[in-house]
């Protein structure tokens, strides 16, 4: 039954399965690095995409995807406790088709200038309500075509299925799918490996994790309190584009500091100086941000390893010297790279204590990071269409303070950053990062 929101109109809700398959489909334990995420909920990104005649893509979007989920069956699973299992006629992926009936809205989407967070939602994939066991669905799909100008595709996985790595293994597995029209395993990317085994757990990381998780849940939640009498102020979104020559001058102010710890700095102390993360009158400011592990475990995990593989970094500085109109960026700047130091000398140190100290900082609103220029989610989403006009990870929206790095839609070694705040909050952060970046 057709559904309509800020004039997205859902016409067609279709469970897309798994293409036949010889070899079996275990079911997938749940690591130390999976566990920690059960209680948080999907990665959302939105692929937008130019073409002049989006409806007839969709019986090959259809298609290819249940190609893809061939090699990606978890995605179209279900996570229980303690595992994520695919049962054949039972479960599948939700693919949504919607519809917009204001076309014209395309070009305001893709463009950098903040849009109102009220016009995006509706383009964003919900995840099926969990089940009466608790039991529920691991990602959703959703296609809106807006007549004459193009298509959004919507891809939400709930992060306990796995990171953004693999879930961008998945987008372009099902892009090549599209693109090429065939189920070509030499002609696709190389296959998620699915052995979760190799995650060794020798010290219960995995048991420690659940028991922490289990002392810090929250109490049954109170009766909801009345509505305010003042709304707040609505969020939009907006995206901000890094010259790699930028970059390049905000790394020379910190000798051997890294693009990723150069884009970090300069939206950490924009959004310090903004207010919108960090405590008024707080000497500390803090960061947190997911550093990759598969190449850092012994022995390391191949890059295909469809799971999580992550671990939280945690960055501490003086709220001064991020405020100082001189060297606030620099000193960010050696503060995370000093984090990624401390990190890769040990890299699961410290491990049963990662999910209390996340939340100890939580009170701090620390700055926090999502998505990697390493993903490629430009230059690996091209579905037979050229690459997106625009990709934005809408779920940065649910933890204030956050925001999505992604590579350069240009593909000039640049970089983009993605942030949702209150349109003020967003007007004081573009001033200080267009000051920051032109110093």
């Amino acid at each position: 039954m057709a559904s309509s929101q800020a004039g997205v109109r859902v016409v067609d809700r279709v469970p897309v399965s798994p293409a036949p398959a010889s070899e079996p489909r275990p079911a997938l334990p749940l690591t130390f690095f999976d566990v920690a995420w059960l209680f948080t909920g999907p990665v959302e990104r939105l692929f937008f995409f130019r073409h002049p005649d989006p409806a007839s893509t969709l019986p090959l979007l259809r298609s290819s995807l249940s190609h893809a989920l061939r090699r990606f069956y978890p995605l179209a699973a279900t996570i229980r406790p303690d595992v994520c299992s695919y049962s054949h006629g039972a479960d599948a992926l939700t693919f949504l088709v919607a519809e917009s009936d204001r076309p014209d809205d395309f070009d305001r989407l893709v463009s950098r200038s903040p849009r109102e967070m009220s016009g995006i939602r509706p383009l964003v994939p919900q995840l099926p309500p969990p089940g009466d066991d608790g039991a529920f669905a691991v990602a959703a799909v959703q296609a809106t075509v807006f007549p004459g100008r193009g298509i959004c595709l919507g891809v939400s996985v709930h992060h306990a299925a796995c990171d953004d790595a693999s879930a961008m293994h998945f987008v372009r597995t099902w892009a090549a799918a599209c693109r090429l029209g065939a189920d070509d395993a030499a002609m696709l990317p190389p296959p998620p490996l699915l052995d979760r085994s190799l995650v060794a757990d020798p010290d219960d990381l995995r048991g420690k994790t659940l028991a922490g998780m289990a002392r810090l849940a929250p109490p049954p939640p109170h009766p909801p309190p009345p509505p305010p009498q003042e709304q707040e102020e609505p969020l939009v979104m907006a995206s901000f584009l890094l010259t790699r020559e930028q970059i390049e001058r905000i790394k020379a102010g910190s000798p051997g500091a890294s693009s990723f710890a150069a884009a970090s700095a300069v939206a950490w102390v924009c959004l310090l100086r903004s207010g919108s993360v960090g405590v008024a009158g707080a000497e500390r400011a803090h960061m947190l941000f997911s550093a990759e592990c598969r190449s850092r475990l012994a022995p390391p995990l191949p890059a295909e390893y469809f799971g999580n593989c992550l671990r939280p970094c945690f960055v501490e500085a003086a709220a001064s010297e991020l405020l100082s109109a001189d060297g606030g960026v620099a000193a960010a700047t050696a503060a995370i790279g000093g984090a990624v130091r401390e990190m890769e000398a040990g890299v699961l140190e410290g491990a049963e204590g990662w999910l209390g100290k996340v939340m100890s900082v939580l009170p701090a609103r620390p700055m926090s990071v999502g998505g990697s220029p390493r993903h490629g989610v430009y230059m690996g989403a091209d579905f037979g269409w050229g690459r997106p006009a625009r990709v934005e990870m809408v779920s940065v929206e649910k933890t204030p303070g956050t925001v999505a790095l992604a590579e350069s839609p240009e593909g000039d070694g640049g970089m983009e950053l993605g942030v949702a705040l209150p349109r003020g909050a967003m007007d004081a952060f573009a001033s200080c990062l267009a000051d920051a970046i032109a110093a």
